[in-house]
């Protein structure tokens, strides 16, 4: 695949790595991920567009970032290298507050066991949460897929509940996915969020996020992180909620979770996301 590839481009500010194989009247975006190289869906509609000026490519979609920054920036790479292969990045602002996220239907969520409550107000905080699993070293898409179906088991078939509990969940590898039905449309709009079952007291009012591991004596790899500074960016606009509500389970409820190694990382986290809105 290497030898078909034109150019690697990446868009510093948004993040957004990706390579461009070019074949007549078409184009396909790979990002490159735990060193495998990844098809990224064209469906979604939160994607930015790249378009070939010529219009031998007429256009196509990429993801955006879960990776760290270190991972692809190089020297003066950036919007100069995209603009060195001709391509023109249509609504890169939008991608950066956009970030890829995968919903219910896409990791194959059961349906939920009963209703749920969408609230008629926007969420006001963020929780960050760990699911309190196995560190694993697969940082595919597939295992991400996999976390979430589990998590969904375990919180219907073992708890009880009508579906997932937290709103969102975070891989190891940085892969960002809807964990409650709804979750990820409400998010979009706005102005409602859906009831949750994450944390007593605050289901009504705050965004949970699930981040996949045990974080009591070791921090979250770089992916998982970087994905979660940006995805709380991206709540934070949305609900248009202060970096500053960016709270840990703990702080509402007597529990261990988040764990205390990323505990200790949530100011860090206000200061990053506030640093990139």
């Amino acid at each position: 695949m290497q030898d078909r590839i034109l150019k690697r481009a990446v868009y510093a500010e948004a993040l957004i790595p990706f390579y461009l194989l070019v074949e007549p009247d078409s184009a396909t975006l790979f990002e490159l991920h735990g060193g495998d190289y990844e098809p990224i869906a064209t469906s979604d509609p939160l994607c930015t567009k790249a378009v070939h000026p010529r219009g031998r490519v007429r256009g196509m979609d990429f993801d955006s970032p879960h990776l760290p920054r270190r991972t692809f920036l190089r020297g003066a790479a950036g919007v100069a290298v995209a603009g060195g292969a001709g391509l023109l990045l249509a609504k890169a602002a939008e991608a950066q507050t956009a970030p890829r996220i995968y919903s219910c239907a896409e990791w194959g969520a059961r349906p939920p066991a009963d209703a749920l409550t969408t609230l008629d107000h926007p969420a006001n905080r963020i929780l960050i949460h760990h699911i309190a699993s196995a560190n694993s070293t697969d940082y595919s898409l597939a295992h991400a897929f996999q976390v979430a179906r589990d998590d969904q088991h375990d919180h219907m078939d073992n708890n009880g509940w009508s579906d997932t509990g937290q709103h969102f969940t975070v891989s190891r590898g940085g892969y960002r996915l809807e964990g409650r039905h709804g979750s990820l449309d409400a998010l979009r709009g706005r102005t409602t969020m859906i009831q949750g079952a994450h944390c007593p007291g605050q289901n009504t009012n705050a965004i949970g996020i699930e981040n996949e591991g045990t974080y009591t004596s070791v921090e979250p790899p770089e992916a998982q992180w970087a994905s979660l500074v940006v995805f709380c960016a991206y709540i934070c606009r949305q609900y248009g909620i202060s970096p500053d509500e960016i709270k840990g389970h703990r702080d509402f409820y007597n529990t261990e979770c988040p764990g205390d190694r990323l505990y200790a990382k949530l100011p860090q986290l206000r200061d990053e996301v506030r640093a990139s809105m």
